[in-house]
């Protein structure tokens, strides 16, 4: 009698995480056709072959600015970019924690636009960037160090305790994607292909204090050394948005802790002109990010410097490298074909026409 009252309970228990589990998957958000960059860090996990030469982390300005497809075409390079909307330092670091567990790259590239927060901002960025990691220590290490004073931590290690009450906007969405997503992105590269030409931005307002936070250089000070415990080298990289303003006092600041860190730090828009970008054609956004053309022009320029510098190997006769990047390619050039006929018949890109400004209402 014990041992079937023992058996029954095992039965409901695994009944009941069965069920909670089904339900997550279902409430929470798919990012398949609205807000996309929701998805970019799950994709991450799906990957194969988790042997990159490069690692990219940090927000918008990598993975809408560079394309590791041209990295492999052009020298062999195997990358993927780990980002995320508005991904702060600490966010960065604790991925770059996970990623560790999975591979161990000869360069990581870090984006610093992100050293100008030194808070969290919305619970809307922290979710795209925390809730597509696995449940571990280094995830609730992470939501730990992002959480808003009115966000619980529980949340994030269920997440259907924060979403449970979508049940009213659920959608076919919702269903279409229940188990199995679309592959969104490509390496972690967010494709546009569409045009916008760059515009006047507002006059760059000064500043009380241009110092960076003490919690960005603690965080920066993390990645350092956790990629010199790896034997990793770390690239500081500034991408040529043309907004928002990088003021060149906080450019110093990183000129100065690049030097005294021995590490190497790229400030793109100090070379415009060698990339060749045209602000009247590289971008979708009117410069506050590049488009498809524009991606590929930098991916060009930085991959000359990451492959002389650190001296990586091509490895476009790797047979078995070949065929997995064979359909990568694939891949990006039909996302390619696909948004250019988008844009003959609608005029926009179904995926993208949405404000930005809908992010931030996405959890309310």
């Amino acid at each position: 009698m014990r041992k079937k009252k023992i058996i029954s309970f095992v039965i409901l228990i695994l009944a009941v995480f069965t069920l909670g589990w089904l339900l997550q998957k279902l409430l929470m958000p798919k990012y398949m056709t609205k807000i996309v960059e929701g998805a970019l860090i799950s994709e991450y996990y799906d990957e194969k072959n988790k042997d990159h030469d490069v690692i990219f982390i940090g927000d918008c300005e990598v993975y809408e600015n560079f394309s590791p497809i041209t990295l492999w075409e052009k020298y062999g390079i195997t990358s993927y970019i780990r980002g995320s909307a508005q991904q702060l330092i600490w966010h960065s670091y604790y991925i770059l924690e996970d990623t560790l567990k999975y591979e161990k790259p000869d360069v990581v590239v870090f984006s610093v636009l992100s050293m100008m927060y030194d808070k969290p901002q919305k619970e809307a960025y922290n979710r795209m960037s925390i809730d597509g990691l696995p449940l571990s220590l280094t995830k609730i290490k992470m939501a730990k160090a992002s959480m808003l004073p009115e966000e619980d931590l529980i949340t994030y290690v269920f997440p259907l305790l924060r979403f449970h009450s979508r049940w009213n906007e659920l959608s076919e969405e919702d269903f279409k994607y229940w188990f199995k997503k679309d592959k969104i992105a490509h390496n972690g590269y967010l494709m546009r292909v569409d045009v916008k030409p760059a515009s006047s931005f507002p006059k760059p307002r000064k500043l009380a204090d241009y110092r960076f936070g003490d919690i960005c250089y603690d965080y920066l000070d993390k990645i350092v050394k956790l990629c010199k415990d790896n034997d990793i080298e770390l690239v500081l990289l500034k991408a040529p948005s043309l907004y928002p303003h990088w003021y060149d006092e906080w450019d110093a600041q990183i000129v100065d802790y690049a030097k005294k860190n021995d590490l190497l730090y790229i400030n793109m828009l100090d070379h415009l002109e060698q990339i060749g970008l045209d602000f009247s054609t590289d971008t979708y956004d009117a410069g506050l990010h590049l488009n498809l053309s524009g991606a590929e022009k930098c991916s060009v320029f930085l991959g000359k410097i990451l492959k002389e510098k650190f001296n990586l190997a091509d490895k476009r006769q790797d047979e078995n490298l070949k065929a997995i990047w064979q359909e990568k390619i694939d891949a990006y050039y039909k996302m390619k074909e696909e948004q250019y006929k988008e844009l003959e018949e609608y005029g926009y890109l179904l995926k993208f026409n949405l404000k930005r400004a809908e992010e931030d209402n996405r959890l309310q």
